[in-house]
This record gives structure tokens, sequence and C-alpha cells, in this order.
């Protein structure tokens, strides 16, 4: 057994660290939810894991994007500039 993959689909379901889950609702296409849940019956896994395991891969690609990363640094200046004009951060 891949002893990271296993730690961290230990992690992506909250067994690992002490991590809170949050829960979220997702409408999806039938289509798409269909070939989700063969991937889950073909890997063993709930579909609530492989959709876990895409969203960490896609944060993962977004945060090895240098240029997305800049326009996220753009983004949280804009919102500091916004609470500094509201008075509510110095």
């Amino acid at each position: 057994m891949d002893t990271a993959r296993s730690l961290g689909q230990r992690q992506l379901r909250g067994e690992e660290g002490g991590m809170s889950m949050k829960v979220s609702t997702l409408r999806l296409p039938e289509s798409m939810a269909k070939k989700l849940a063969a991937i889950g019956r073909a890997d063993g896994l709930p579909v609530s894991e492989v959709l876990r395991e895409g969203i960490e891969n896609h944060i993962t690609a977004r945060f090895s994007d240098e240029e997305f990363k800049e326009r996220l640094r753009k983004v949280q200046q804009e919102d500091r500039d916004v609470l500094k004009d509201l008075g509510i951060e110095d």
C-alpha cells in the first residue's frame, strides 16, 4: 500500500490531525455524478472522497501557478485597502 497516498486519504477524510469538516452541497449534472460514482466504485472510495481528492488536486495546482498567486495577492491587497478605508484595519 502506498503510505503517502493512504496518509493523504486519511487527512482528506479528517482522520489525521483533528481536521474539522465543513458540510457543503454540490449540484452536478447527472452525467458527471454518474462518472464520479463509477470512479468511486472502481477505486473503492465513496464519491465524497473522490471529490475531496479532486478538490485537493485543484487547490495544489492553483497554488503552484504563479499567475494565480499574483492575482490572489492583488485581491487580498484590495480587500485590505477596503478595510482600511472603512476604518476596520490600520
